[in-house]
């Protein structure tokens, strides 16, 4: 029986990250049902909850180093872990975790994760000495394995893959479709459009901007609003400032969702427009038509992976860009893009690969 344990942002929730901890469970779960996962959270009993996996706190490490001892692999991901942009403090967390692995003699994958920016110079050190010392690396995009380039990590074998959530199966839409109807949501004759929003910056100029579309969506396409908060309770409050400049009426759904939740919800949506990235993706996973608006690069990375742009940045989208971008994609209600699903499709087995690579260095450990 292999033992994992996985490092990742768990335990905040944060539906993205949950959904990739979620799709990586499943995934490895598939190459291997007897595998047994242990996972660095924020909150244990939240994850064994959610996940029904063994989970410590990520603090612990008295008990991390016992667990990891024991463990036939460290499993650095998903997501943007290893950059300096929002916090270098996180970086330096994540890179302790895998060091310590490597004393411990428990081999390294960085697994599906999006690289950088990686800004500060001691960062780049450190990124670049720890990140030659790990087993094996897979990235979500070409962009996070020019990073690893320029950052000088080169010995490591190193695999462009696909964000694991990508991997999850699509759900049926019933549990999504009850949920609206609590809210007064009944699926009838007018298009659902979803938001799924983040504060950033404590800007303003982005939320005015997306207030006013909205209500041109509302108004020219006789259609409804739904706000999805990805990250609770944070995303809560940037919806209900966006709803406040609305004049037109919209939902904003308050409730905590589980990553099969939200799946179903977006499953259950006409179209959505996204700044998290994981709503994105599920819209993907979904085949529902999106529209990303970018805050940082791993939103670019997504969309030219599927063959898309971002409808404009937070801090220079216009009414009339987005306007554009969402008459686009309404021809797709009817006449999917077929190009785009092939993309997607491609993804999917991508991501699903993250889990054989990692089992596939397990058994070769074993072997020698």
């Amino acid at each position: 029986m292999s033992e994992i344990v996985i490092s990742g942002y768990y335990g905040f929730a944060n539906a993205g990250d949950e959904a990739m901890l979620t799709a990586m469970i499943e995934a490895l779960t598939t190459v291997d049902p007897e595998v047994r996962i242990t996972v660095l959270s924020g909150n244990p009993a939240d994850t064994k909850r959610r996940h029904g996996v063994e989970a410590v706190y990520r603090l612990n490490y008295p008990e991390i180093m016992r667990v990891m001892a024991k463990s036939d692999l460290l499993i650095s991901g998903g997501g943007s872990l290893l950059q300096d942009v929002t916090s270098d403090r996180s970086l330096y967390y994540y890179l302790s975790i895998m060091i310590l692995a490597k004393k411990l003699g428990t081999p390294v994958m960085l697994y599906a994760q999006g690289i950088g920016p990686v800004r500060g110079s001691l960062a780049k050190g450190a990124m670049r000495y720890i990140g030659n010392m790990v087993d094996l690396i897979t990235v979500r995009d070409d962009a996070s394995c020019d990073e690893l380039k320029s950052l000088g990590v080169k010995k490591p074998p190193i695999y462009v893959t696909a964000d694991p959530v990508l991997a999850l199966h699509p759900v049926d839409c019933e549990v999504g479709r009850s949920i609206l109807q609590r809210y007064n949501l009944d699926r009838g004759t007018k298009p659902l459009i979803g938001l799924s929003a983040r504060e950033w910056k404590d800007w303003a100029y982005y939320k005015q901007v997306l207030a006013i579309a909205l209500d041109e969506i509302v108004e020219e396409f006789d259609a409804r609003v739904v706000f999805l908060p990805m990250q609770w309770p944070d995303d809560l409050e940037v919806a209900r400032r966006i709803k406040g400049h609305m004049r037109r009426p919209a939902v904003l759904l308050e409730d905590e969702f589980t990553t099969s939740e939200f799946l179903s919800l977006v499953g259950s949506l006409d179209m959505l427009i996204g700044i998290r990235l994981h709503a994105l993706i599920f819209a993907a996973v979904m085949q529902v038509p999106m529209i990303g608006v970018s805050y940082d690069p791993k939103i670019d990375r997504f969309l030219e992976s599927i063959g898309d742009c971002h409808a404009g940045t937070l801090n220079n989208i216009t009414l009339d860009e987005l306007m554009n971008k969402v008459r686009q994609r309404w021809a797709e209600l009817n006449q999917p893009n077929k190009e785009r699903g092939e993309l997607i499709r491609g993804l999917r087995s991508k991501a699903f690969h993250n889990a054989e690579l990692a089992m596939e260095l397990i058994t070769s450990r074993k072997r020698g």
